[in-house]
């Protein structure tokens, strides 16, 4: 299994011993922390982003990847910003599946049958559902009429600017 380390470090070392415990299968870490997760086992291995910078290490990494036929692949999904870019990239290009976790180590399958907790667990990220759903829904409608009001407005004052100097 390759575990991609998108939270915080305490996340992982949580599950672990879970994994190993109940699904009783190796793990491999890709992570931007440095050092290994404590529980890790021995034989795992340890993939670090900042190893990868270039396009060419970043392809040479996902070759090795698919070279290690993981069957299954598991994305924390813990609201922090942490390599985005990169758990989204392995998500796309990797073919195993997929089990998300949140950040109280709760977790499913990235399956059809789970789309209804799919659904729910974006929209709980985007900030749509309970009492903040409407404010920012209204943030969304009036984002663009805010953008419009700024450009008339400086359309505006740069024009009269420029008729003052013209007079002049």
């Amino acid at each position: 299994m390759l575990l991609i380390e998108s939270g915080s470090r305490s996340l992982i070392e949580g599950l672990l011993p879970h994994f190993y415990q109940h699904w009783n299968v190796p793990v491999d870490v890709v992570t931007c922390y440095a050092g290994q997760p404590k529980g890790l086992r021995e034989d795992s291995v340890v993939y670090r982003v900042a190893d990868y910078t270039t396009q060419e290490a970043r392809g040479r990494f996902l070759d090795e990847l698919r070279s290690r036929n993981y069957l299954m692949a598991g994305m924390i999904c813990s609201g922090e910003p942490i390599m985005t870019k990169w758990k989204l990239m392995l998500f796309v290009r990797l073919p195993a599946k997929f089990v998300l976790i949140n950040e109280n180590g709760d977790y499913f399958w990235f399956h059809r049958d789970n789309f209804a907790n799919i659904r729910i667990f974006v929209l709980e990220r985007l900030g749509l559902t309970g009492a903040g759903a409407i404010r920012t829904a209204i943030r969304l409608l009036l984002f663009p009429l805010s953008i419009l009001y700024l450009l008339l407005w400086a359309l505006t004052a740069h024009g009269r600017r420029a008729l003052r100097v013209k007079k002049a």
